[in-house]
């Protein structure tokens, strides 16, 4: 971890929020914003962003390969030992709509395992970042994940659960999966799981930050998470406290199995 200089690394983390604030509707800016694919939103702000970090970060570190969501994937990423994983806005959906529920999302993977992971997200006056085996902070004060020991009455954020999770209990959710994430991190949320195919810049950082604060994370069937892949997707993510993970992987587990 020496190689990084970490106050460069927070500068750089918190230019690439004020950038997209500059951009953002809800300081009532007008917004370039288009389809990559059906429902799949992008802005000219996800660019600059990710512009912007990748000129960054890969002076910081030059020998680190890069993989982010707003960029055509280079395969020599593969043959480094280490990776840039980047989000440069995840939650562009509550970015366009100018909600606040949305973080510039940034790790750094060595051989398939995040060292850094962080989140700014400007517009919640938020900064969240950890360090493997340094614990985890937001806004310098360190991070306690959910000591929650019943799946029953657990905090899931979410606009809605099916029937069979009704002894489940909705908190505000934010369209970042990344906040969400870290929302168990930050004991505001008990459990967060999904269930399709995503990426891993959607989770890498914030799946330290949760790990680092205490929680348990995994994929949907309980497996552990890697990174770098040839293939850069995960089915599912699960982040919960400890002693409920094992009975959500349970409860999931059928469901699961038939939508992977």
């Amino acid at each position: 971890m020496a190689m990084i200089d970490f106050d460069r690394f927070r500068a750089i983390m918190a230019e690439a929020g004020r950038l997209a604030l500059a951009s953002w509707p809800g300081h009532g800016h007008a917004l370039e914003v288009w389809d990559k694919s059906p429902n799949n939103p992008v802005s000219a702000a996800d660019l600059a962003v990710d512009g912007y970090l990748k000129q960054e970060l890969g002076s910081l570190l030059p020998s680190a390969g890069w993989l982010s969501e707003e960029t055509a994937d280079d395969p020599s990423r593969l043959d480094k030992g280490l990776c840039w994983l980047v989000d440069p806005i995840d939650g562009t959906r509550d970015f366009v709509r100018g909600r606040p529920g949305w973080a510039v999302s940034v790790a750094l993977i060595s051989e398939g395992r995040p060292l850094i992971g962080a989140l700014d997200a400007p517009a919640r006056g938020e900064y969240w970042q950890a360090i493997a085996g340094q614990g985890a902070h937001r806004n310098d004060l360190p991070l306690t994940a959910s000591n929650r020991l019943e799946l029953s009455g657990a905090r899931v954020p979410a606009d809605a659960l099916p029937r069979v999770d009704h002894d489940l209990i909705l908190v505000d959710k934010p369209n970042s999966i990344a906040l969400r994430i870290a929302m168990v991190a930050a004991n505001e949320a008990d459990l967060l799981a999904t269930l399709r195919w995503g990426y891993e810049w959607d989770i890498g950082a914030a799946a330290l930050i949760a790990r680092e604060a205490g929680a348990a994370v995994s994929d949907a069937f309980g497996a552990p998470l890697a990174y770098n892949k040839r293939d850069p997707r995960a089915f599912g993510l699960l982040a919960a406290a400890p002693a409920i993970h094992a009975a959500a992987v349970d409860r999931l587990a059928e469901r699961a199995s038939r939508m992977a």
